[in-house]
Order: structure tokens, then C-alpha cells, then sequence
């Protein structure tokens, strides 16, 4: 007889709550260089929307199994594994996660922080790695630099927060209203705004004139245009996504004339270009959890059986922090 688990498929495009169904599927093999992990725990984000919606940029064909980052336990190893063992607690990113057992390049799996319970060490690796390498990388954000980051209560956002925070920079957040306000705080906002405000105006103001010299933008449309408006000079906008649905054009006569760059940020592409530098992005974070600096925020954890609520509940934009999927406890 087969062995069979449960997993979320979509089997159509559309909403998530109208196109998933929760399937008994086989058990997949493990190959070379794999391993099969019992999941703890997914946390939702905004491209699950997109992938049951087919809005994604990569679109498999139905049915096909969404979530793409998880918190697990190693049950077996494929041949040449070296990197984790059976038995490890680990977090990882890859699309098809979203089901009780699932098979995974080994290469893209890390050891859960000790510190993390499985909702928040299911929550840091994307939003996380994502922001680190947004500040870090394509920013090079120095601590005294004022950053001002778009979504701030949002599970990108709060990370961005958190990270500027903890290199030394003052941080400005950008919220969608009052209720979110506090959790951008607390994530390490020292002053934040509503997004109905004179964005750039309010920035000016509380940077003497200067502007902002890092804009983390995982918003777009008009969040955009109002950073190009308070930037400093040699500011970095790192354009991370398009929550609002608008790609904003590049002006680059005004880049030019204000002396500012305007950089992409695509973290997938890392894992396929230097898996290296996400090794060492991972260490650090884990180092910065540890040290009790970075937590991610879960606003809830959701049974499995709840999931595609989760995923539609986060296409509202009402939600703050990271929704995450309890799968086994």
C-alpha cells in the first residue's frame, strides 16, 4: 500500500479559498543531494497569492502545492548530503511547502535558531533574508543613516525595521494606519507615519532637510514617488516589490539631477547565484536572534486545516507581522 500524507493543492487559478483543496498525496523519494522533511510549521506570503492566482513570475502547472517557507524536521537524506542530517530542526525557502512531509534541496535548507519557536523560525528566512540583503548588500546602510521603509508593519517591513535598527540607523515607517502604527515601533521605528501623510514632506522635516538616505520600498506606485521626493543626497531607494499593484517608472533625468540610485532587489536570485552569501546572511541572523535583537512578529498561527484563509486574509493588506501555518506540532 502507498503511504500517503496531506497536502494543499491549487487546482485552478483564482483565490486561494476558492481554488485549494487539502489532498492525500504519495510520499515523494528522496534523490541525491535532497532531503524529506516532516514540516513544523509554514509562514504565508504575498507570492502564495500570486502563485494561486497565477500572478507569480514562476507558474507551475496545476495542481501544484503553494507556500514557500517552512520550519521543519529532517527525516531522511539523499545521497552526498553533508549539510543536514536527520533530525535537524530547519528553516528553508522553496515553493511547494505548503503540505505535511516534503522533499527539498538540501543545499537550500539551514539550522533553525534554538531561540525561534516554529511560527517565528518559520517566518525568517524570505522576509529576513530579504531585508538583509535590501540594507546590506544593495544599500550598504551605515549606522547614523536615517532609512525609511514603506509597509513597515508588514512581515517585510517589520524585518527591514529590525535590521536598520540594529546597524545603528535611525529608522522612519511608513504605515497604512493607526492600528499598524505600534507594531512598527516596536519593531524599531523611532518615528512613523501614515501613509495618507505628506510622506516626503514629514521626512524633511524630521531629517533637518536631508532626507532619507536608504528607502526600503516593498510598496511601489506612490510610495515610490514619494521617496524620490525626500531622498538624500547619494540616497539608495532599493525597490523590493509592488504591494500596491503599480510599478512606478524610473525617472533617470531626476536620478541624475538629485544624485541618487534607485537599485533592485530579486533575493531568489541569490540562492542561485551565490548560495554562499546566504549561508552568511543566515549566520547573521541567527546570530541576531540568538542575541535576542531580531523576533520575528506573528500576528497569528493558523491550523492547516486554515490555510487558504491565511493566504486570502493576507491579500487584504489589513494584516500586520506574519501569519503562519501551524502544520504539526
Amino acid at each position: 500500500m502507498t503511504a500517503t500524507l496531506r497536502a494543499w493543492r491549487v487546482h485552478r487559478n483564482g483565490e486561494p479559498t476558492e481554488v485549494m483543496s487539502l489532498d492525500d498525496v504519495e510520499v515523494p523519494r528522496v534523490g541525491p543531494g535532497e532531503a524529506l522533511v516532516r514540516v513544523r510549521a509554514v509562514a504565508v506570503n504575498f507570492p502564495d497569492v500570486l502563485l494561486a492566482r497565477g500572478q507569480y513570475q514562476v507558474r507551475p502547472e496545476p495542481p501544484f502545492v503553494p507556500g514557500i517557507e517552512l520550519c521543519a524536521d529532517v527525516v531522511e537524506v539523499g545521497e552526498g548530503v553533508e549539510r543536514v542530517r536527520v533530525g535537524d530542526r530547519v528553516v528553508g525557502s522553496h515553493i511547494g511547502v505548503l503540505a505535511e512531509q516534503v522533499v527539498l534541496p538540501a543545499a537550500l535548507l539551514h539550522r533553525a535558531p534554538d531561540s525561534l519557536d516554529d511560527a517565528r523560525a518559520a517566518a525568517l528566512t524570505v522576509a529576513y533574508q530579504t531585508a538583509w540583503f535590501g540594507l546590506h548588500r544593495r544599500a550598504g546602510l551605515r549606522a547614523g543613516e536615517t532609512l525609511l521603509v514603506h509597509a513597515a508593519a508588514g512581515g517585510v517591513g517589520t524585518a527591514a525595521c529590525q535590521l536598520g535598527a540594529a546597524a545603528g540607523a535611525r529608522v522612519i515607517g511608513v504605515v497604512g494606519s493607526e492600528a499598524k502604527a505600534e507594531v512598527a515601533r516596536a519593531a524599531g521605528a523611532e518615528h512613523v507615519l501614515l501613509r495618507s501623510d505628506d510622506v516626503a514632506a514629514r521626512v524633511k522635516e524630521i531629517t533637518g532637510g536631508a532626507g532619507a538616505d536608504v528607502v526600503f520600498d516593498p510598496v511601489g506606485g506612490p510610495s515610490f514617488e514619494a521617496s524620490t521626493k525626500c531622498i538624500a543626497f547619494e540616497g539608495r531607494i532599493v525597490v523590493v516589490g509592488f504591494a500596491s499593484g503599480e510599478i512606478p517608472p524610473v525617472r533617470a533625468n531626476h536620478a541624475l539631477v538629485k544624485n541618487y540610485s534607485v537599485v533592485g532587489l530579486h533575493w531568489g536570485l541569490y540562492a542561485q547565484k551565490d548560495p554562499d552569501l546566504v549561508d552568511a546572511a543566515h549566520a547573521e541572523l541567527v546570530r541576531l536572534a540568538d542575541a535576542g535583537v531580531l523576533r520575528p512578529v506573528v500576528a497569528d498561527a493558523v491550523p492547516f486545516e486554515k490555510a487558504p484563509e491565511a493566504i486570502e486574509l493576507l491579500a487584504t493588506g489589513t494584516t500586520t507581522g506574519r501569519l503562519v501555518v501551524q502544520v504539526a506540532s
